[in-house]
This record gives structure tokens, sequence and C-alpha cells, in this order.
């Protein structure tokens, strides 16, 4: 029988193959109370499945090829942390001797708590870390179940086209995944910043998460479509869709050939104008694919990713070398490093309380300025760093000019402790702001007059002015970039900047998509920052545009209200 599955596409290109069903232990376990002489043997055996899953997991990290993405070994890292941290290896211990319980109950209740803690986190990438944690308990669980390290691969390796269908897939699966040739990979949850979608976007594998019951609807060996452009998976199709589904992936793939051919052109519009493309990236590691790429800069370094998952904070010497290795690597192209973007219940240390909705709570620049020695630390670091290489400052969040007086006055204070110090850094160094949340787009016009650049941050500014939590499913539909509201703040910030005579950028997930690219450029912007992936399909974009035209559909676009009029009025501007 043949059926359509809807999910969310994460990776780009078109598999047609047949399914590899990948099972993980279920984490249904029964509840024992134990003989109070059995308890110290009980916490050794806990103990024993934590080393066993530790060596493990080390191993796997040994065994990472060359080739494969930085991603593979971040993600590895984070779940060695996971597995290392007290919350979960300590934790169940004393809920062992204090309840008397089995270590498989106890490590169940622990990695619930942990898991309802996760959730509160207003950071979509940090909320969908959850995820790592139930996927490190699944392996502790299978050592003390007696079946540690079980391969989803028969006899180690895939069948040639073969898809891979899961509940969930965890970094370590992923290095099997690389060293195994799939053609694509489907699962049941998932979301666009979750680290499935990361590595195949690194990976350049078609691929669908968030499709909820594929792994209980889909049957080992099923022939199956995975559109992963439209986030749609067809299993067991009939001879015309399969047929049709066999064009569109030779074309998709003719597609990507012509697009290398582009990596060295200049993204210059017919008339003339020239285009900054610009990446976006998390780890210095990501340097050699946005080279790959053909990218002009960095137009978004996330430093948050130096704070994450530790139980201190990174050192200024360590920020210091992170940034000065991406500024050096960038042979003096910009690097625009942005501040740090976390809300303080992620970290522990700063001990601030969670609020009750954390997506409007401390977070961002907010947390920053309160706590102003962490601040004046990163951006000591990144003013070192700027000796190096051309960085730039972004600082996420800002609302106010108020918030914006108090940051310039920090920056200054980190630039007079270096001079004291007579540490050498780029005094003329460019501070720039986010534009992403609606009362910064309606008063962009008092912050660009302090600032040297402006960059919109389209995911959070969507999120913000349509009252969506884009990684909530429920509402996810609702999440629409061609809102009338949104695209009148967008545009409006553009003009604002070039009205000032300031640079603006927009480094949210719309500069990354090629249906929208000649929009923005009506709409007068240029500069975009996208994940690298993304760039040369925008590229092609950008050397087809004619502005004046795109300029004209843009503004009536603006001009409309009805949704499907907007919609007619960007295809044909993709048209034109």
């Amino acid at each position: 029988m043949s059926f359509t599955l809807h999910g969310v596409g994460v990776g780009g290109g078109i598999a047609i193959g047949h399914a590899h069903l990948v099972s993980h232990e279920t984490l249904d376990v029964l509840y024992f109370v134990l003989p109070s002489f059995l308890v110290p043997q009980e916490v050794e055996r806990f103990d024993q499945a934590i080393a066993a899953t530790r060596a493990e997991m080390e191993s796997l990290r040994a065994s990472i090829p060359a080739s494969a993405p930085a991603e593979l070994s971040a993600f590895l890292d984070l779940h060695l942390m996971i597995l290392g941290d007290s919350t979960l290896s300590e934790a169940p211990k004393r809920m062992i001797e204090e309840q008397r319980c089995n270590a498989e109950w106890a490590l169940k209740q622990q990695m619930e708590a942990l898991i309802a803690q996760f959730e509160s986190f207003d950071d979509a990438y940090l909320r969908e870390r959850r995820h790592d944690v139930v996927q490190v308990v699944e392996r502790v669980m299978k050592s003390l179940l007696g079946h540690p390290g079980q391969s989803p691969f028969e006899g180690g390796k895939a069948k040639e086209n073969s898809i891979l269908v899961a509940h969930d897939l965890s970094p370590a699966d992923m290095i099997l995944f690389k060293q195994n040739q799939f053609a694509a990979f489907i699962t049941d949850v998932g979301g666009t910043t979750s680290h499935t979608a990361i590595l195949a976007r690194s990976l350049s594998i078609p691929s669908v998460v968030a499709l909820h019951n594929a792994r209980q609807l889909i049957n080992e060996h099923d022939q199956i479509i995975v559109d992963g452009s439209q986030g749609v998976v067809i299993v067991n199709p009939d001879r015309a869709i399969l047929d049709e589904y066999r064009l569109r992936q030779e074309q998709w793939e003719l597609e990507r050939q012509k697009l290398k051919r582009l990596k060295t052109a200049k993204a210059t519009t017919l008339d003339g104008t020239h285009i900054e493309l610009m990446a976006n990236i998390e780890l210095a590691e990501d340097i050699d694919q946005v080279k790959a790429h053909g990218a002009e800069g960095i137009g978004l370094f996330r430093s948050e990713f130096l704070f994450m998952n530790r139980d201190d904070l990174p050192s200024e010497d360590e920020q210091f070398e992170a940034y000065r290795k991406v500024a050096k690597a960038m042979k003096g192209l910009p690097v625009t490093v942005r501040t740090l973007d976390l809300g303080a219940d992620k970290q522990p240390r700063f001990a601030v309380q969670t609020s009750d909705n954390p997506a409007l709570g401390l977070r961002a620049i907010r947390l920053c300025l309160a706590e102003p020695q962490m601040f004046l630390t990163q951006l000591r670091a990144i003013l070192r760093a700027s000796h190096y290489g051309a960085i730039q400052i972004l600082v996420p969040m800002l609302t106010s000019l108020g918030e914006l007086n108090q940051t310039l006055a920090l920056v200054e204070r980190a630039k007079q402790s270096l001079k004291e110090e007579g540490i050498p850094f780029d005094e003329a160094i460019k501070l720039g702001g986010m534009i992403e949340v609606p009362a910064a787009a309606l008063t962009v016009k008092s912050l660009a007059k302090k600032l040297d650049f402006l960059s919109i941050g389209t995911n959070d500014l969507i999120q913000y002015t349509l009252a969506i939590d884009r990684t909530d499913e429920a509402v996810a539909k609702l999440y629409d970039p061609l809102h009338p509201a949104v695209l009148k703040l967008v545009a409006a910030t553009i003009h604002t900047g070039r009205m000032l005579g300031i640079p603006v950028a927009v480094c949210g997930e719309m500069a990354g998509d090629a249906s929208l690219t000649r929009l923005l450029l009506g709409f007068g912007l240029r500069e975009f920052s996208m994940h690298p992936a993304h760039l040369l399909a925008v590229k092609q974009q950008i050397l087809k545009t004619n502005l004046p035209t795109a300029e004209s559909l843009a503004q009536k676009v603006l001009k409309a209200w009805e949704p499907e009029k907007i919609l007619a009025l960007v295809a044909k501007l993709n048209e034109a």
C-alpha cells in the first residue's frame, strides 16, 4: 500500500531507496525494591554501566573518519559531557541508596527530571538537547541490560540506496551513517535546530524529521522516496510517482553540479550590483565548509557554542584563541562575532531563576548586562582577537536605546582595560546590533545612529512578531516569513539602514532561502549571511536578478495584505 508522510525537510535533495529500520533501547523499565545488602552492588553495577558507556563512546570518537564534518565530533563530545555530568552519573546512585531501587529505574527518573529542565529553556537549540539526554541514557540503559553497542546495521554495512528510518538518531549513529553511505534518513522526532538537522545540512543528505510515527508505519525493505526539500516521504510509490521522482532526482543532481561552478563567480546582479554573501558558523572547524562554498566572510559566528554544556565559563584566553583562530583562517575577510546569546536558565553557574516564560525572560544582551563581568571577559577576548583579523562585534536581541548605551559603555571599559595592560586590539572595531524584536525594528533609527551596522535575525523577528513558538509543532504552520507584518518590518529596517548609510544584513533562515532572495534584493538588501550549504543556490538567484524589476515587484508585495496575493507576487518576482 502506498502512502505519504509529511514532516520537516532539513536536508535538500531527493533519495530513492529501501527502508532500513533502526531500533533503540526502550526506556520502559520496571521498578524493584532491593534488599539493603544488595544496594552497594547495585551502585557498583550502575558505575560499571557508566564506565562501559564512556569507553564505547570514546572508541566511537576515535573512529570518526577524517572526512567527517566537524559537527560529528562536536555532538559526540556533547554526549560525553552529558554522560560525565554529576546530574546523570552521580544523582541516580543517591536515588538507589535512598530509595533502594534498581539502577534502571533510578536512571529513568533522573532522565525525566533532566528532560523537564531542558524543555523549560528558551533557546531552541538547547531545548532540542533533551533528545541528546535521552540518547545518552539509552546507551547506559543498554549496558545495564547487558547488550551495549548494538550497531544499527546488519553485518556492519548498509546496502546500497538504504534509507535509515529511526525514531531518532544520535551522533554515534551518524558516525556509522557516514561510514555506510546511506542515501537518506528520516526520523519521528527532531526539528530545524535538532542535531539531526544540523548534521544533515553539513552532510548535504536528503532528510526529513518530525514525521511522528514513520518508524511504526514503515516496514523493513519498503521502497521509499525522501524529498528533503519539501519534507515529504512517499512509501511504496506506484510506477508513475517513481518515474516522476527519478526525473526530479536527476534534475536536482544536475543543478547541484551546475551550482559548484559558481563558487568563484562574483555575486553580481544583471545590472552590475555586487551582493555580499557571508556564512553563519558555530565552530572554528566550520571554516573549511565556508571556504568550499566561496563565502566572502563570516556574517555570524555564534559564540554561545563556546559556553554550552560545561560546568564552568570559558576563560578569556580560551575565547580569545577560538576567535583568533577563525580570524586568522579567514585571512582578512570580515568575521562578525555575536556576543553570548543564551538565557540565564541555561547556565546553572549564573544562579538566575528560570522564568515562567523564558522566551521573554533574561537572555542574550539582557543576560550579558545582568552579568557584566562575564560580558567584559567576552568583550576583551573579542577585542584581543581583532588584532589578528577583521573582526566585528554583533549584539543580539537589542530592544532599547538604554541597553545599547550600557553595551557601548562596557565596550569602552573593555577597551580601556586592554590599553592599560598594553594589549593590542583594533581600536576602530565595528559594533553592530541584531534586529530580531519588533520593538527594535520599530525604533531602529535611534539604534542605528549609534551602531556601525545592523543584522536582521529573521528567525526570532518572525517568532516575536507573530507570537509563535517556532519549535512548537502545534503552531509551526503559522510561522510565516511572508506575513505582511514581518515583511514590512524587514523592509523598513533595510530602508532605514540605507538612508543612514550603514550596512544591513539578514542572517536568519530567510537569507538562505533562495525563493526569497529576489524579494530581499528588491527591499534593498545587499548582504546575506547563511549556512554555507545554501550559499551557491542564493548566488545563482542573484546572478539572474535584474534589480529595477525586483525593486518594482517588491514594492507591490509590501502593499499587499492577502496571503494569496503575496504568494502570487513572489512567484512572479522569481519568474521575472
